[in-house]
């Protein structure tokens, strides 16, 4: 199946615990690559949040943002670094010793000074059961985040199918066309290579069957006949990768990658035989196929 891998998913879980708002965002990335945002006193279900977005995503750059808000109210608590803040009140009056500062060092200035003091929240009167509980809300509402995300990722999916499906049978017909033109093309040349033999012939003695098999190999190198049969194949191999279940962009990218090595070859083998054009409109359809493919999953 054809999932984008850019996608957006926000909601909010109430209890009588707590209230949980979840975000998440996705954009394309060649592999899985993850943020997490916690507030820091449920840093430790990071793993669990991780976990979850590995279950239900395989590709992407995914951003998870998660805010809890309990019912209680929270307590604060106070950490003073009681060394720092005595090399700081040491330097401070020895600035002030030599008059470069004047008056004293406050409570009121240390808590100006992050090094000095932290202030942290802590959950008050809640028991370990109870926060287990609000593990369990954060994890929940992250599954139904992730689900919502992959939902938009499949419908914006959707178009891009439609997208590369019109893509997909305009190169057939190119490929088609240009298998036509080469036929015609080096039916041609046989014939000129014959015409110009004759012309010759009639001077110079020359070994007729070597001659035939020389008109044979010429035509035969620009036989194009296995490039379209593997043309052919990897566009029928993208419709089932397509329908798969599967994420599939990798793949897609890698077939991306085969035919444009056979359209390649065949400009290289078919040059003069009018195909030039063709070939080039070609490549220009693989390579937007190509960019439209960098975002599926």
């Amino acid at each position: 199946m054809i999932r984008s891998m850019t996608g957006f998913a926000s909601l909010t879980h109430e209890d009588d615990l707590a209230t949980v708002d979840v975000t998440i965002r996705s954009v394309n990335h060649r592999f899985l690559d993850l943020q997490i945002r916690l507030p820091q006193w449920l840093a430790e279900l990071e793993s669990r949040v991780r976990g979850v977005l590995q279950k239900g995503l395989s590709r992407g750059r995914v951003e998870a943002s998660v805010a809890v808000q309990l019912r209680t109210a929270m307590t604060p608590t106070v950490e003073l670094d009681v060394n720092f803040v005595e090399v700081l009140a040491a330097a401070f009056d020895e600035v002030r010793a030599r008059g470069l500062v004047s008056g004293t060092l406050t409570p009121g200035d240390l808590l100006r000074i992050p090094q000095a003091v932290s202030i942290r929240e802590r959950a008050a009167d809640k028991t370990a059961a109870e926060v287990s509980r609000v593990g369990g809300s954060v994890e929940a509402s992250v599954e139904r985040a992730v689900a919502e995300l992959d939902a938009m990722r499949v419908r914006e999916g959707v178009h891009l199918r439609a997208d590369l499906d019109a893509r997909r049978v305009t190169l057939g017909g190119m490929i088609e066309r240009v298998a036509l033109m080469a036929d015609a093309g080096r039916a041609d040349v046989e014939t000129r290579l014959r015409e110009r033999v004759r012309e010759i012939g009639f001077e110079l003695p020359v070994d007729q069957a070597m001659i035939a098999q020389e008109i044979v190999r010429a035509a035969a190198r620009s036989d194009i006949s296995e490039e379209v049969t593997r043309f052919r194949a990897h566009l029928a191999h993208w419709g089932v990768l397509s329908d798969s279940d599967e994420p599939c962009g990798r793949k897609l990218d890698f077939l991306l990658q085969e035919m444009n090595r056979e359209v390649n070859t065949i400009g290289s083998k078919a040059d003069g035989l009018g195909v030039a054009e063709i070939v080039i409109d070609a490549k220009a359809e693989l390579e937007k196929m190509r960019e439209q493919v960098q975002n599926v999953e």
